[in-house]
């Protein structure tokens, strides 16, 4: 909820704030409130219009919506909404407040990107604490340099990169707990000021957990400050174990081939890999699957995140797979990367859906989660296991079974696949 937590403290000299996430409380349509600003992503659109247009039938309110859908579909957006933040949030809605208050609100706002040396302190006493994982979540980051043509990240931030000043971040890690979750993209992206930062960090005696890429494990110096500092899990997107599908994509950063070596090394250092996989590109036949499957096996990865690929607006993969005439489902709801949402090109859609849903069953299934902690003592800190790898299986585990993931994903229609 960080996100809103910012949102929140650019409002805040303008009107009382509350956030309401509807994972934890309900909405209540009937509250006293003048503005409602809602932040959603594309799976999320169905429902926040939902909101959005109750809320609306009281004449004395207006809203106002912002996020990744909105940024890239803003024209849609204003059918449900009186303004659109385009972008970032911070330069916008302090104008938006005001134009509101004089009652000269315009349909859209675009005002560029924050600027990091200015952005205040959350007050997270905005949100439950019960209701969330027990690590406090912070920013150094925005943005990413890269240009990968199926992720809307570069795209919503302009493709680039900026920095917190370290002195900043450094005084607000001094206010949190031990264990804190960077919700950076790419943290490492800019090496000399993530040597800076993990340098600065290594007396706070942190434990912390965040979101780099592959080339880490390239670079020794960085990968050890970077245990040193307190690192004891990254998420990385390995996406493909496919070249040709890395290349499609434009993810120069990664190499499939040095995948197994580059895992080893970070978990040499003490660091957990969680790992973000990509089903249905071009190059991806049925078999891709079991080999995919047999690598997370066989590296250890600690946690996965299985994905299907999803043509998200304002992507160039969307602009690609419409030329085409590829995209055949238009229900945002299902743009949650776990339906088959365009015409893969070596399978059938069902056939996407049903090795996406084994691979899942199979890595989170009771005897290979067992057999991955106990693995994981032999290079993790039981304390990393406890804390971190366990929760995230058993979590993942306990939302596929929910989701009927688990059921649906012990026999799929393809043929290779046992």
């Amino acid at each position: 909820m960080l996100t809103s937590m910012y949102v929140a403290e650019a409002m805040r000299p303008y009107a009382d704030v509350r956030i309401i996430d509807e994972d934890v409380e309900p909405v209540d349509f009937s509250a006293d409130v003048d503005v409602v600003g809602i932040s959603f992503m594309t799976y999320n659109a169905p429902r926040a219009y939902e909101i959005a247009d109750t809320f609306r039938r009281r004449k004395d309110v207006k809203v106002i919506m912002g996020g990744y859908h909105p940024t890239f579909l803003p024209e849609e957006a204003i059918r449900h909404s009186d303004a659109v933040c385009i972008g970032e949030a911070e330069p916008n809605v302090p104008i938006m407040m005001r134009d509101l208050q004089n009652g000269s609100l315009r349909p859209f706002y675009r005002e560029g990107a924050a600027d990091l040396a200015r952005l205040p302190l959350p007050d997270r006493a905005l949100i439950r604490q019960g209701s969330y994982a027990a690590v406090d979540a912070i920013q150094a980051t925005r943005g990413c340099p890269n240009r990968c043509t199926c992720c809307s990240i570069g795209h919503f931030f302009a493709h680039t990169f900026r920095s917190r000043p370290v002195d900043h971040v450094i005084e607000e890690l001094r206010q949190l707990g031990r264990h804190v979750l960077f919700l950076d993209d790419n943290i490492t992206a800019d090496h000399a000021y993530a040597r800076e930062l993990f340098s600065r960090m290594i007396p706070l005696k942190k434990r912390w957990y965040s979101q780099c890429s592959i080339g880490i494990a390239a670079n020794p110096s960085l990968l050890d400050l970077a245990a040193r500092s307190g690192s004891r899990g990254l998420f990385i997107g390995l996406e493909s174990l496919s070249e040709e599908n890395l290349h499609a994509w434009r993810k120069n950063t990664n190499r499939a081939r040095d995948y197994a070596r580059a895992v080893e090394k970070i978990h040499a250092a003490g660091i957990g890999v969680y790992s973000g996989i990509v089903f249905g590109a071009d190059h991806d036949h049925r078999e891709v699957f079991r080999h995919t499957l047999d690598f997370l096996f066989d590296a250890n990865i600690d946690a996965l995140q299985a994905t299907i690929l999803t043509p998200f607006p304002g992507t160039p993969l969307r602009e690609e797979m419409a030329r085409a005439g590829r995209i055949v489902d238009g229900d945002w709801a299902h743009y949650d990367f776990g339906h088959a949402v365009f015409e893969p090109a070596h399978m059938s859609r069902e056939d996407l859906q049903a090795g996406h849903a084994w691979v899942l069953s199979r890595f989170y299934a009771r005897w290979p989660v067992t057999r991955r902690l106990a693995r994981g003592f032999g290079y993790l800190a039981p304390s990393t296991i406890f804390k971190a790898v366990l929760p995230l299986n058993v979590s993942y585990r306990t939302r596929l079974r929910a989701e009927g993931t688990i059921h649906n994903g012990i026999r799929p229609p393809v043929t290779d696949l046992p």
